[in-house]
């Protein structure tokens, strides 16, 4: 009730107190009650964009109380400019928390990570709770180690330990692939089947593991049967995907007689609800290649969404899907032609970790962008 109690306060401009007994129920017995204390006040409310939209939509009063609204932006344009503006922002935050003090590569990794948290690398992250907890942690390992500055291998410790405490579940899925309970080739070359790449969100934390897809063709009435909206587990995101790929199907290959085809598509063991359309390229692939039986190669993991025209358009948290494939090849042994395809509108938000960097520039392993 604090909500309804806070809107008539602004609306009267005073302060009434009374029991919630009083409030709602039907008798009051109240006999004596305290004069109401005059208000003057300037309310500012703070939240999430959606709870915004959410009262906007649902209380017919809060566009009249809360009149100015100020959006703020959440990421800024990465140039040399604002990165200049941003160590200087870095070296107030360092001040103002009583940190050490941080040398040029630590500024430079905190900078490089902003532009990962904001998932883009022309792009940097303005959320300060986030880089002032990175500062703080990456203090606490360099007082640990007996320093008198931060150093970026500081900050990339405090980054690693940030990952090391919430991959708990991550680690257990790679466990399972690793182990052969959950199936998946990286390598090998099988027709009708191909590594997509789903991404799970567990609160601050995004990872992403490959999942085995296959395809059944046969002849048919050109129905397609998307198993995962049969047994009610595909989103509406998901099902779009599958249907609008149908429709390029159709169009390319049987625009002038009905086509005869009737195909199965599923994700392989998986056991909960799946939704986005970012494996829809992989999902085309796979299905053309249990039509031609040619083979797809295990070494290739396949991200990206495709419209009705064939053209492959772009996913979201992109890095984290390269490196769930790269984490599982690399402890199988990276053998120089294991690799991702992405989409080419892709490629500006690549803020890979410096590993998987490394192995690209040695040729261990590989990411392609297509079109």
């Amino acid at each position: 009730f604090a909500w309804e109690a806070l809107k008539r306060a602004l609306q009267s401009r005073a302060i009434h107190i009374e029991s919630l007994g009083q409030m709602v129920s039907l008798v009051s017995t109240v006999s004596l009650e305290p004069e109401p204390i005059p208000l003057e006040a300037k309310v500012i409310l703070f939240g999430e964009r959606l709870l915004y939209y959410l009262l906007q939509q649902y209380d017919p009063e809060f566009g009249e109380l809360f009149k100015v609204a100020a959006d703020f932006e959440d990421r800024i344009e990465r140039s040399a400019e604002s990165q200049q503006l941003y160590a200087r922002l870095v070296a107030s935050l360092v001040t103002q928390e009583k940190l050490l003090p941080f040398d040029r590569g630590a500024v430079a990794r905190v900078i490089d990570h902003s532009a990962r948290l904001a998932g883009d690398a022309e792009r940097l992250s303005t959320h300060m709770r986030s880089v002032i907890n990175l500062l703080q942690q990456a203090d606490h390992w360099a007082r640990a180690g007996g320093l008198e500055v931060v150093g970026a291998a500081q900050v990339q410790q405090a980054i690693d330990s940030q990952i090391h405490r919430h991959d708990r579940i991550r680690s257990r899925l790679h466990e399972e692939i690793l182990r052969g309970t959950v199936r998946i080739d990286t390598a090998g070359a099988v027709a009708g089947q191909i590594n997509g790449l789903s991404v799970l969100d567990l609160g601050d934390f995004s990872f992403a593991q490959p999942t085995r897809i296959t395809a059944t063709t046969r002849l048919g009435s050109g129905d397609m049967v998307n198993i995962e909206r049969e047994v009610k587990l595909s989103g509406a995101i998901h099902s779009k995907g599958v249907l609008i790929l149908g429709a390029f199907l159709a169009a390319r290959y049987a625009r002038d007689q009905p086509l005869a085809l009737g195909a199965s598509l599923v994700f392989e063991q998986s056991y909960g609800p799946i939704d986005g359309d970012s494996a829809s390229l992989a999902e085309l692939c796979v299905l053309l290649s249990s039509l031609s039986g040619v083979p797809i190669r295990q070494s290739l993991a396949v991200t990206g969404s495709i419209d009705q025209l064939g053209q492959v358009q772009a996913i979201g948290a992109v890095n984290e899907k390269i490196e769930g494939f790269f984490d599982i090849c690399r402890a199988r042994g990276l053998s120089g032609e294991q690799g991702v395809l992405i989409p080419a509108a892709n490629v500006k938000h690549l803020m890979l970790r410096h590993d998987v960097v490394a192995a690209v520039k040695e040729g261990r392993f590989h990411v392609w962008a297509v079109a």
